[in-house]
């Protein structure tokens, strides 16, 4: 019987005695063709290619299958697709559902490559773009058009972490048209710490390169679509090639197995660093949906689960570029690199004119330097004194 516990079900989820084959994780089934052993199981397959019948290798593996049936299993969908990184998910699940004239509703914080994609590739297609405010709340049915195929939301938001009401975006939508397409990045909740679908969310997509690998070795995205999307949602991102390769599906299931004690760490040294910094004369404010000091902390407290090490906070200046160099080319502890979700900690900086760039629809409203952390796996008090060390360089 299936648990309802979470921490239960990222143990078991998609370890079905067909993907083990007598093993304790699935197998890696590497192939391209897949060998009928007669005229008739060639017809079978055929016939079951779209419902985890082995076919041919771009349709799946049971190293894929046993990944695709654990994800719908986590995030309560019909059908689960999976792609080479999350950009990969995000516009491959916009492009099902989108022709040209149509029109798409997009958050206006949302990772700069889907705006990138939105800009660019759609633009290009005849397919237009409205950024909303994240906290348009139920007033984004005033931006709805009548060619309104695609509402897109992340929350919470990309760099400034703001949480998005999404009961009241998906009652106003619904309210207007029923058949409009809502889609989240959900990749912040790694699926699991806010449940899209049952939010009446069609299509929960994640850069699986985050949590869901955990430790920054391989790249992956996953759709996981309600049952009116993903025949649609399935077929198109065929036809588009999308695949990925079955030791990185592999990889992926085995990082589900200790994604729940690993998120659980995040989120208790995320919040203790995010307090400390609250405390810190040289914050202006921390951008952390567990403080009340996040926007939209009220929906994060009645929407979601829980949550992990990324967040950021804003100076109370503007670092000069030696500032900056001096403040970011000296941690011991904070890596610079882009993604996060492995277990190392992450830092970045943004300067205001750089966010209001790659956002425009909703510029910034602060004047210092924006920084964005991901609190891994080390020991707390190394981090903050690692911090502390950074505000001493260009404060002192």
């Amino acid at each position: 019987m299936t648990s309802k516990n979470m921490e239960t079900k990222l143990v078991t989820a998609g370890r079905k005695p067909r993907f083990l084959q007598g093993s304790v994780n699935p197998v890696i089934q590497r192939a391209s063709s897949l060998v009928f052993e007669s005229v008739q199981q060639k017809k079978h397959a055929t016939a079951n290619r779209a419902k985890g019948e082995l076919f041919y290798g771009r349709r799946g593996t049971l190293t894929h299958f046993a990944l695709q049936d654990a994800m719908c299993e986590l995030e309560g969908g019909a059908g689960c697709y999976l792609y080479p990184c999350g950009a990969a998910a995000v516009s491959n699940s916009i492009l099902a559902f989108v022709e040209s004239g149509d029109h798409v509703l997009m958050t206006g914080a949302a990772y700069e490559p889907t705006q990138d994609f939105c800009n660019i590739v759609l633009k290009d297609m005849g397919i237009s773009t409205t950024y909303y405010d994240p906290s348009v709340g139920e007033n984004i049915a005033e931006l709805v058009q009548d060619n309104t195929k695609v509402v897109f939301l992340e929350s919470p938001s990309s760099v400034t972490m703001e949480v998005q009401d999404i009961p009241g975006i998906v009652k106003a939508i619904r309210a207007i048209n029923e058949e409009i397409i809502i889609m989240i990045d959900n990749t912040w909740a790694a699926g699991i710490l806010f449940p899209a679908l049952e939010y009446g969310i069609d299509i929960s997509i994640q850069a699986g390169t985050k949590y869901i690998i955990g430790h920054s070795d391989a790249m992956l995205g996953t759709a996981v679509s309600n049952e009116r999307c993903w025949d649609r949602l399935r077929e198109r991102s065929y036809l588009m090639g999308q695949m990925v390769d079955a030791d990185t599906a592999y990889v992926a299931s085995r990082g589900l197995r200790t994604m729940g004690i690993r998120l659980a760490q995040h989120e208790k040294a995320s919040i203790e660093v995010a307090r400390w910094l609250a405390d810190r004369p040289e914050v202006a404010v921390v951008n952390h949906p567990a403080l009340p000091s996040c926007k939209g902390h009220e929906f994060y407290v009645r929407d979601f689960k829980g949550c992990n090490g990324l967040f950021s906070f804003v100076l109370n200046k503007k670092l000069s570029q030696e500032e900056l160099e001096l403040y970011l080319d000296n941690f011991k502890h904070f890596s610079m690199a882009y993604s996060w979700g492995g277990f190392e900690s992450l830092i970045l900086a943004n300067q205001p004119e750089e966010l209001n760039a790659i956002r425009p629809a909703n510029p910034v409203d602060f004047e210092g330097t924006l920084i964005r952390i991901h609190v891994g796996l080390e020991n707390v008090g190394d981090l903050i004194e690692d911090l502390e060390a950074g505000f001493d360089r260009i404060y002192k």
